[in-house]
C-alpha cells in the first residue's frame, strides 16, 4: 500500500496514526517532495471511480491563488491531469493507494472499508 502525504498536514500525521494504530502496512512518500506523475494519477484517478476534481486540494493556497474553482470546469481532463502533475500541493491529500483503490482525502469509514 502508497500513502501519499504532505509531513506538514495535521490531518496527513492524522490518517498515518490510524493507518499505524491498526497495523496497516505502508511505504510512505511526500506528495510535495515526490508528486505524482501523469500516468500515475490516472491509473489512480480510474481506480477510485471518483470525478477527476475529488483528487483536487481545494483548501490549498496555491489552488486559490489560481483560481481554479473558476478555470477547471472549462479544462480537459488532459488539462486537469497535467496540472496535477505539475504540482503535489494541487492534489488532495492524504492519498492511500491499494492495488485495486485509490483515495483521496481522509475518510475513517472509507478506509475501514478498504481495508477490510
Amino acid at each position: 500500500m502508497l500513502f501519499l502525504c504532505y509531513p506538514k498536514c495535521s490531518t496527513c500525521r492524522k490518517a498515518q496514526k490510524w493507518l499505524d494504530e491498526h497495523d496497516v502496512d505502508y511505504d510512505i512518500r511526500d506528495i510535495k517532495t515526490d508528486n505524482p506523475d501523469l500516468a500515475e494519477l490516472e491509473l489512480w484517478h480510474q481506480a477510485s471511480g471518483l470525478p477527476l476534481k475529488k483528487f483536487f486540494n481545494t483548501s490549498g493556497q496555491l489552488y486559490r491563488s489560481l483560481e481554479l474553482s473558476k478555470k477547471l470546469p472549462g479544462m480537459s481532463d488532459a488539462e486537469q491531469y497535467a496540472l496535477l502533475a505539475s504540482d503535489g500541493m494541487l492534489v488532495k491529500r492524504p492519498l492511500l493507494i491499494g492495488e485495486d483503490f485509490a483515495l483521496p482525502g481522509f475518510k475513517v469509514k472509507e478506509w475501514e472499508e478498504k481495508l477490510k
